[in-house]
């Protein structure tokens, strides 16, 4: 009886206006006008219920729609050009919001890093024109509190309140991208130790190889002097490799402070005065005036500076110049140039220099250098190598100024 109230209404209406008709106007009561009055009634009377009817089932089913959407476990965004329209109480938490009214009216754009800016605009854009289920975006998303999340979201277009509107789901992914890189860097590092410890056995086995020839040498008639010298530098050699090896592997507690650049270049160059000596090797330095301090662990910059002089010298056999030039790059940076007359490196041969066991040198272990560059990345710089065959090369160190230098406290 309630769904034929407005019909009931109608018909009753239509009778108390005929009745009225019929007692002032001296009319009678049923006639053709009363029939079809009330059969109007009747039917505009019937649509009227139904509309209503069905009004409520829409109603019920949004009241419902919106009971389940709050009642999943993951985030739900609804969104009209990029205005947020409905928020479920998971998305309310991840967005760091204290209720729904913080959310709704404010532009889902305010919640996206800018580094993902183009990505949601790219995706939203194809939403709205194929109109289809798009799955599982990634995005960087900051809370109200300045808090950055990760997210992984899917996406599609829903009919919302008379209209339509893109409906998002989010889950949070933060934890398990922190899990994720920290295998990633796991599994890095023990595909470096791995290499490394291959490496090393291999660099260790050559020396131990003579060594063992030589003292099976000592156990027969015919020993020499000179069998000693050899075990005696195979054995500096070994230690060499394995002293390289404990500087990757042991961190140490880095002091950092301001030094003078020209100090220190000086003292490195008096310390590579023997053996440069011994090999006919000149060593030059040349300043800007006026240089800026540099903020660094001075110890760990000599030994950059010194295996860099021990290389160029032994890449000139026959002797030659090594130049040094200490300039301010910008204002903001200072650079340390090693200019040498050396043999020089083949070009295929530079972008491997640096990785562990790879050397150009006989003898060499590829240590050094990677511990170079790791000493030089440590103190937010750049170390770069351009060379030519039968030239020379020239390293080339770019450290950030005292104002702007920001050292990492990483320890090497």
């Amino acid at each position: 009886m309630k769904n034929r109230l407005g019909q009931i209404l109608l018909v009753l209406i239509s009778i108390m206006f005929t009745a009225y008709q019929s007692i002032f106007s001296n009319e009678a009561f049923v006639t053709i006008d009363f029939f079809i009055f009330t059969v109007i009634a009747w039917f505009v009377g019937w649509q009227f219920d139904k509309s209503r009817y069905y009004g409520e089932i829409a109603r019920e089913s949004e009241n419902s729609y919106k009971l389940l959407l709050e009642s999943m476990p993951v985030s739900v965004l609804i969104h009209k050009d990029t205005k947020i329209l409905y928020a479920n109480s998971s998305a309310v938490s991840m967005l760091g919001a204290k209720d729904k009214h913080e959310l709704i009216g404010r532009p889902i754009l305010d919640f996206i890093d800018l580094d993902y800016l183009g990505r949601f605009q790219e995706r939203y854009q194809h939403i709205k024109t194929e109109k289809n289920l798009l799955n599982n975006s990634e995005y960087r998303i900051k809370q109200l509190d300045g808090k950055m999340r990760y997210v992984e979201v899917s996406s599609l277009y829903v009919d919302f309140e008379g209209g339509q509107a893109v409906l998002s789901i989010g889950a949070d992914i933060s934890d398990k991208k922190a899990q994720t890189e920290q295998l990633l860097q796991k599994s890095e590092k023990l595909a470096l130790l791995g290499q490394m410890a291959a490496g090393i056995a291999h660099e260790i086995r050559n020396p131990l190889t003579s060594i063992k020839g030589f003292v099976q040498l000592f156990k027969s008639s015919s020993q020499k002097e000179e069998y000693f010298d050899i075990v005696l530098s195979e054995l500096d050699r070994i230690n060499g490799i394995v002293g390289e090896f404990l500087v990757l592997a042991k961190p140490t507690a880095d002091i950092y402070s301001s030094q003078n650049i020209k100090i220190l270049i000086n003292e490195v160059i008096t310390l590579s005065n023997t053996q440069s000596i011994l090999n006919n090797v000149q060593i030059f330095a040349e300043y800007d005036t006026e240089l800026p301090l540099i903020i660094c662990e001075k110890n760990q910059l000599k030994q950059v500076f010194l295996n860099i002089i021990k290389n160029a010298i032994e890449a000139m056999p026959v002797g030659g110049e090594i130049e040094i030039k200490v300039k301010n790059e910008t204002e903001k940076t200072v650079s340390i140039q090693f200019i040498d007359q050396g043999v020089g490196i083949p070009q295929d041969r530079i972008p491997s220099l640096g990785e562990p066991f790879y050397t150009t040198k006989e003898k060499g272990t590829g240590l050094g250098l990677m511990i170079c560059y790791k000493i030089i990345e440590n103190h937010n710089g750049r170390l770069t190598i351009d060379s030519k065959v039968g030239e020379g090369t020239k390293i080339e160190i770019v450290l950030p100024a005292e104002q702007q230098a920001g050292i990492k406290n990483e320890a090497i």
